[in-house]
C-alpha cells in the first residue's frame, strides 16, 4: 500500500490540509497578537499621557487637605448657610469623598468652628489691622487721628472685599442663631471695640476729642465700614449707588467721623 499512487496522493492532500489549517491558525494568532500588542501600546500611550500631565505635587499633606476643606466649606456655607449645607455637598465641591471630610472633622459643627478658629486665631498679623503695621503705629504715636482712622478703615474694607465669603458666612450664622455668631463677637468684635475704644479714650484725655462714650464712636465708625462693604458684596454688586475705591471711601469715612458734615462756619440749628 505504502508507495502506491493512491497512498501518495492521499498523503499530499493530508499534508496540504494540515498546512492550510496551520496557516489559518497562525494567521489568526498573529492577528490576535497584533490586536493585543496594539491595545497594549495604545493603553500604554494613554498611561504615558496621564503620567506626563499629572500633578507633580502628588497627594496633599494632611494640613493641605484640611485647609482645602476649610476654604471650600467657607464658600459653600456662605451660599447655603449652615442648615442648607451638608458634608456631602462640601466634599463634592472640594472634589473629595465625604469620608475624607470626616477624617479631618468629626461633624459639620466641628468644621464650622474650625473655620472661625482658622479666621480668628491663626490669622497672625493679618487678622487685626493694628498688628505689625508701622504706618498705623506711627500715626497713633503722634496722635494723627485722621490717619489712624483712615488706616483702620482701608484695611478693614480691603479685608471685607478679599474675604466676602466669610462675610456672608458670618451673617448666615447670625440669621440662623448659630453659636458661631456669638463666638465671632467674643473673639473678634470685642477686641476691635477695646482697641479702637482705648485709642479714643486716650485722645479724649488729651483733649483732642469730645467726651462721648467711646463705644458709640466705634459703632458709628464700624457701621459705616460694614454698611459700605455689605452694599458692595450683597446688595449693589455693580455699585450703581456709589462707585468709589476703598481708599477714597476710607478717607471720607475718617473725615466724616472726625469732622462731621457741617461746614466750619455753619451755625447750629
Amino acid at each position: 500500500v505504502h508507495g502506491t499512487p493512491d497512498f501518495t496522493h492521499a498523503a499530499r492532500r493530508l499534508k496540504r490540509f494540515f498546512l492550510g489549517r496551520l496557516t489559518t491558525i497562525y494567521l489568526k494568532c498573529k492577528s490576535n497578537a497584533f490586536r493585543l500588542v496594539s491595545t497594549y501600546f495604545s493603553k500604554g500611550a494613554n498611561l504615558v499621557n496621564i503620567i506626563m500631565n499629572c500633578d507633580r505635587g502628588g497627594r496633599m499633606s494632611g494640613d493641605e487637605r484640611r485647609e482645602q476643606i476649610i476654604h471650600t466649606a467657607v464658600e459653600v456655607f456662605s451660599k447655603h448657610g449652615f442648615s442648607g449645607t451638608t458634608t456631602k455637598s462640601i466634599a463634592e465641591a472640594a472634589g473629595i469623598s465625604e469620608a475624607m471630610v470626616f477624617r479631618h472633622f468629626a461633624s459639620k459643627d466641628d468644621l464650622y468652628e474650625a473655620i472661625l478658629h482658622d479666621k480668628l486665631c491663626e490669622g497672625g498679623d493679618k487678622q487685626f489691622p493694628w498688628l505689625g503695621d508701622p504706618e498705623l503705629e506711627g500715626a497713633m504715636a503722634r496722635g494723627d487721628d485722621h490717619e489712624v482712622f483712615f488706616q483702620l478703615a482701608v484695611r478693614a474694607l480691603n479685608k471685607h472685599q478679599a474675604d466676602s465669603g466669610f462675610m456672608r458666612l458670618i451673617f448666615y450664622a447670625a440669621l440662623e442663631d448659630h453659636d458661631m455668631s456669638e463666638q465671632f463677637v467674643k473673639n473678634f468684635m470685642r477686641q476691635i471695640y477695646e482697641f479702637i475704644g482705648g485709642y479714643i479714650e486716650r485722645r479724649q484725655k488729651d483733649g483732642a476729642m469730645r467726651n462721648v462714650n467711646p463705644r458709640i464712636i466705634v459703632r458709628a465708625f464700624m457701621g459705616m465700614l460694614i454698611h459700605h462693604s455689605l452694599n458692595n458684596i450683597l446688595w449693589d454688586k455693580k455699585r450703581t449707588l456709589l462707585d468709589i475705591s476703598n481708599e477714597e471711601a476710607a478717607r471720607n469715612f475718617a473725615d466724616v467721623l472726625l469732622n462731621g458734615v457741617l461746614a466750619a462756619n455753619s451755625s447750629k440749628g
